[in-house]
């Protein structure tokens, strides 16, 4: 396809030029693309979003990542696409990209494996660049990935990592028939757990290294399970060293209710590895209406004496507050603590009209939340030298716009010395000048440094989807951890390259997206981080006007992008780092 260059464009491209010789240096370090098997065009192939990360505390020179990543369906256009869907999900087609690093995060290896696959255009069973084992189990994978490492069991029922270490990876499963009698499970989406023992053979395209995923949620006929975060116990000093804990949102009924729409946050154990899950405990009650508000976000870690936490993001129904939660269990997850509030919480965004959710960069934008990221520094492996602080992050608000500016959102930070009774008062990670959004943190494991990343967008929220361009970069950070706990100021340890979210976009074209979070992990000499990052995506002017149009009664027709953009229009990728410790 030959480019054809337009004056919206080059406007475009010499502000991005201009405005990126004003961001601060890179500082220590680089960065390296993660999802390296995915191709910069056609979209939706070369669409990722949500990475995940995991750190094998015994050999921390392995790390597994994960994304939603789209690179086994169909092209837009297809025989499948129709008027009001051009770039339609494929039906069938797995999403659960995975991706393997053995150099401690500085190079990384996409496998490829066999199932559903149309990459083509037809689907049909050929090359994936996604989990296995999904389509022979009459599953499709559907993202949203969480991984772990841990211990693996002997033939004598311990834990021990004399026995190796296993990789879990959680993520949302759909049931890869629509005909009832072919259902592997009840519902509309439901939690599956894959595990191997052996990443240097899964890496090396051998799908055998894979067992078959589990479903670990609970499902009826009305539910749709979402939001999960996987933790595996990995401090040997542990009582429960070894058990593997996942907790989630239900979605009951499909929101359909006009009154309330139950989302309790749910949590389920496995003390055998993965093979069997413990029956689904409610942490939280179910409702979300005027009254109580719903759940979101959930994120689970344990400390070195076993205690297992969990936090999530809802509403305190005295004075209608935005805050985040925490629970913790004493008895290796079989019973919990009522939760409480931990945290305030401003949340980030702007109602958009055009796409009728909460946007963080403009009309037809990327969708944002507040949800929590959590890390603990439990010691592992063996647990010896932890500190046990447990640290937080989340974007807060409010949302500066072009036509109300004010002060930016921050990448608020705050940390517990006493096992979560009490907090630090919540400072904020990033400079003033920042948008950070997605923060994601981690603390060593000896309790010495915390890493922190983030997407930021360097212009306020935009009333138009036309221009200016909405320029945004993955950001890592550090602070040093002083005696007794409290962290030091921020520092950048790198700022990637920048770029135009509006070159990113969801399937239906209406707006961009980036999806929900970011990831960080550390070892005891090094951070390491992956973002959503959009410095090779195109913008494509036909689909700004059509996003624009979406604010008019009478919106224009959807643009083919095969034909109507760059060829690397949507390509989203997944970037990532590792980064010394700078104050060893």
């Amino acid at each position: 396809m030959k480019l054809v260059f337009r004056a919206p464009m080059i406007l475009a491209f010499a502000l991005m030029l201009a405005l990126g010789a004003l961001l601060p240096a890179a500082a220590q370090g680089d960065d390296t693309l993660v999802t390296v098997g995915s191709p910069p065009s056609p979209f939706p192939q070369n669409k990722q979003n949500e990475p995940g990360l995991a750190i094998d505390a015994h050999n921390p020179m392995v790390l597994a990542a994960g994304s939603n990543d789209e690179i086994d369906l169909a092209p837009c256009g297809t025989a499948q696409a129709t008027a009001t869907s051009p770039c339609p999900f494929t039906t069938g087609v797995g999403v659960s990209g995975i991706y393997f690093s053995f150099d401690g995060g500085t190079t990384w290896t996409q496998p490829t494996y066999s199932g559903w696959s149309a990459r083509t255009g037809v689907p049909r069973r050929g090359p994936i660049g996604t989990l296995p084992w999904y389509y022979e189990n009459g599953l499709v994978s559907d993202g949203d990935p969480s991984l772990t490492f841990g211990p693996r069991m002997g033939a004598n029922g311990k834990f021990s990592w004399a026995n190796g270490s296993r990789l879990y990876y959680a993520n949302l499963s759909s049931n890869f028939s629509a005909v009832r009698s072919e259902e592997a499970f009840k519902g509309f989406e439901a939690i599956a757990v894959s595990r191997t023992d052996n990443p240097q053979a899964a890496a090396a395209n051998d799908m055998n290294a894979w067992m078959a995923p589990v479903i670990v949620s609970r499902q009826n006929a009305a539910l749709f399970s979402d939001k999960e975060d996987i933790w595996a116990d990995n401090a040997a000093s542990s009582p429960f060293f070894g058990y593997v804990y996942l907790c989630n949102v239900a979605f009951r009924g499909q929101e359909k209710s006009p009154n309330a729409a139950p989302e309790p946050v749910m949590f389920t154990r496995s003390t055998d590895g993965g093979t069997t899950w413990s029956g689904q405990k409610q942490l939280t009650a179910a409702t979300n209406n005027a009254q109580t508000g719903g759940r979101q976000g959930c994120a689970v870690r344990t400390d070195s004496r076993g205690i297992v936490y969990v936090f999530w993001s809802g509403t305190a129904i005295q004075g209608r507050q935005s805050v985040m939660f925490m629970a913790r269990s004493f008895d290796g997850g079989k019973s919990f603590e009522r939760g409480r509030p931990v945290a305030n919480v401003n949340p980030v965004g702007l109602f958009d009209p055009a796409s009728r959710d909460v946007t963080f960069d403009g009309v037809a934008g990327a969708r944002t939340d507040s949800f929590p990221s959590v890390d603990i520094a439990n010691g592992a492996p063996g647990g010896t030298d932890a500190t046990d602080e447990i640290v937080m992050t989340w974007a807060d608000g409010p949302t500066p716009a072009d036509t109300n500016p004010g002060p930016n959102e921050k990448a608020l930070v705050q940390y517990s010395t006493n096992r979560g009774q009490t907090w630090s008062k919540p400072t904020n990670a990033a400079p003033p000048s920042d948008r950070p959004d997605f923060p994601a943190i981690a603390i060593s494991p000896n309790g010495k440094d915390v890493y922190l990343t983030y997407d930021n967008f360097l212009q306020p929220w935009q009333h138009s989807a036309l221009s200016p361009p909405r320029l945004m970069q993955g950001v890592v950070r550090h602070a040093d951890v002083a005696p007794g706990g409290a962290i030091g100021a921020f520092d950048d340890l790198h700022r990637g390259a920048t770029g135009d979210a509006r070159g990113s976009s969801a399937n239906n074209l209406t707006g961009e997206f980036l999806g929900d979070y970011n990831y960080a992990a550390a070892t005891r000499t090094s951070g390491v981080a992956v973002w959503n990052d959009v410095r090779r995506a195109s913008d494509c002017p036909a689909v700004d006007a059509y996003r624009q149009s979406l604010l008019t009664s009478n919106p224009l027709p959807k643009p083919l992008p095969t034909t109507s953009c760059p060829p690397t229009f949507g390509n989203s990728d997944i970037f990532g780092g590792s980064y010394p410790d700078p104050t060893p």
